[in-house]
């Protein structure tokens, strides 16, 4: 280990920053953030620094750097554009024992500054010795994604909680169990997020009231029309934290990878070899799951509460007093559209957009007349097997035969496929087309030819 990694407590101490530059300015925000004394050597200083000082937020010495100014602080940061004067203050501060860090030159420097996640009063903080800087920054931005804005609130909120559960456990077991009760909580998270005090209270309460290995809940997730860098950051820590993974054909391997390595996965779905689990066991098997103490994720493409029978399964956990929560994804519209270079609405060709469920009933009991009316965008899901009725309906109704279609393949992955052409083809298009796929029928179609970014 070529550092060791300490936290500093630099609260009401004074700190020595040399340098009124953009560099300079950067450090001082981490140490005003800390809580430090700051003080500012430099002979000019940017606008920043006095509009700092004229806060008194800080200490401006405008002069020349004095090996003086180091004596009585806790910690130096040479941070000018000079590197034989920021190498002649870390000598000065090495004499007297005091930590200093030069700016971009690690082996002057007796610490260095990591790349710092902030969820106070939890602190991530990522450094590679000074040796790929870079490479540390893009794994915060890593870290920034998989952590919620809300850590810190709850981990504040469990220090508040600390001596009622050492009071209400007696063995350590006991309160391991709550406090990893606590933070899966996601609903209390929430509350805590937005500052509903009655409800953190109400929630806390049953918290502990409830026996400690009752810990059932479903998280409903979309999980997106299939590029897994359009999972929700949400969906992604829900599906970490799940002990089951119930899913359906529509979610994509790349997705499944990321979730926790130990879940047990289950598929619902349809596809070779497999028969469809008819929804009702699906509702069962949920409900069975959570009545186990179990946290299922039922993980849904799209959107869950678009066409995806989200509505359904949370009414049969209701009814069963199941605790759920939903996280929403892009839905398949939005996506394979975008994806496609088809925007869904547009000044000058379409004010509307319609989301169609593409499994029709025998008699038709869509309104066709609203359906054709000009001015809109429709996007039939699940409309493969139905595009010569839909073609029908629609030209009967006199929506123009050459109104633009487009049938996108699995959209937004790497295999995505877009087969464009007129209403009046859109029956024999479908023949070129496999399931899934989604139809998208209106005047924006043609923006395809300009805004087509993804794919040929």
């Amino acid at each position: 280990m070529d550092y060791l990694p300490i936290f500093c407590k630099l609260t009401n101490r004074d700190c020595l920053l040399v340098g009124g530059g953009e560099i300079a300015e950067r450090k001082a925000r981490l140490l005003l953030d800390a809580g430090a004394n700051v003080i500012v050597n430099a002979p000019e200083f940017n606008e920043q620094f006095q509009c700092w000082a004229n806060q008194q937020q800080l200490t401006l010495i405008q002069r020349d750097f004095d090996p003086e100014l180091v004596t009585g602080k806790w910690l130096i940061i040479a941070a000018t554009n000079d590197e034989a004067l920021n190498f002649s203050i870390s000598e000065v501060a090495e004499k007297q024992h005091v930590f200093c860090n030069v700016v971009d030159a690690p082996q002057s420097a007796s610490f260095i500054m990591p790349s710092i996640i902030d969820r106070s009063p939890i602190i991530v903080a990522v450094s590679s010795g000074g040796k790929a800087p870079v490479l540390a920054r893009l794994l915060r931005e890593k870290l920034e994604a998989l952590l919620p804005q809300h850590l810190g609130k709850l981990a504040s909120y469990a220090g508040y909680l600390r001596q009622k559960v050492k009071n209400t456990y007696t063995t350590l077991t006991e309160r391991r169990r709550f406090w990893e009760k606590l933070f899966v909580h996601d609903r209390l998270a929430q509350a805590l997020a937005n500052n509903d005090s009655d409800q953190v209270a109400n929630l806390t309460q049953r918290l502990f009231n409830e026996p400690l290995d009752s810990r059932g809940e479903v998280v409903l997730v979309g999980a997106g029309p299939g590029d897994a860098g359009l999972l929700t950051l949400k969906g992604l820590q829900q599906m970490q934290q799940a002990d089951i993974i119930v899913y359906d054909r529509l979610v994509s391997d790349e997705i499944l990878n990321l979730t926790r390595r130990d879940a047990e996965r289950v598929f619902v779905g349809k596809r070779a070899g497999f028969h469809c689990v008819p929804q009702e066991q699906i509702n069962q098997m949920l409900l069975e799951q959570a009545q186990k103490g179990k946290r299922v994720v039922r993980l849904k493409g799209g959107d869950p509460f678009i066409f995806g029978r989200g509505g359904e399964e949370l009414e049969t956990l209701y009814n069963a007093n199941i605790p759920f929560s939903v996280v929403p994804g892009i839905t398949a519209a939005s996506g394979c559209s975008a994806y496609s270079g088809i925007p869904l609405t547009h000044r000058d060709y379409a004010h509307s957009v319609r989301l169609i469920t593409g499994h029709l009933k025998e008699d038709n009991d869509l309104d066709w007349q609203s359906l054709a009316a000009e001015r809109q965008t429709l996007v039939f899901y699940m409309g493969l097997s139905q595009a010569a009725n839909i073609q029908h309906q629609l030209l009967t109704h006199a929506m123009d035969s050459d109104t633009p279609v487009a049938i996108v393949e699995e959209g937004t992955s790497v295999k995505q496929k877009v087969i464009s052409g007129l209403l009046k083809d859109l029956s024999e298009l479908a023949l070129q087309a496999r399931s899934p796929s989604l139809i998208i029928i209106g005047p924006v179609v043609a923006l395809r030819e300009k805004l087509n970014w993804f794919s040929s």
